[in-house]
């Protein structure tokens, strides 16, 4: 592991946890009993912003689909400029996943 907090043994517990689980509902029950209503739309909205400047949506667009404000899509346009590729890499397996389906 190469990120900022390699080294909080909670944070790796998490991700250990969360590449446990084996199918969508499995997922889905995890992170409801983990996060209240408002972090999981959080999460969510902060995925499809990425997923939208990923696609070279405008900002007044993506303001408009997800209701993010612009500093929200600002920090998750930092990530996809200058973070550590999670969610390229996220993108290209659902893209190749849709493909084989």
């Amino acid at each position: 592991m190469n990120n900022k907090l390699a080294n909080d043994k909670n944070i790796e517990f998490l991700y250990k946890a969360i590449l446990s689980l084996e199918s969508e509902e499995e997922c889905a029950n995890f992170f409801e009993d983990l996060c209240t209503v408002q972090e999981l739309k959080t999460l969510a909205q902060r995925i499809v912003v990425a997923k939208m400047l990923s696609e070279k949506s405008v900002y007044t667009d993506i303001v408009r689909e997800t209701g993010a404000s612009t500093a929200t899509i600002s920090r998750v346009n930092r990530s996809l400029q200058y973070g550590c590729d999670g969610y390229d890499i996220i993108f290209e397996r659902i893209k190749e996943k849709e493909a084989n389906e």
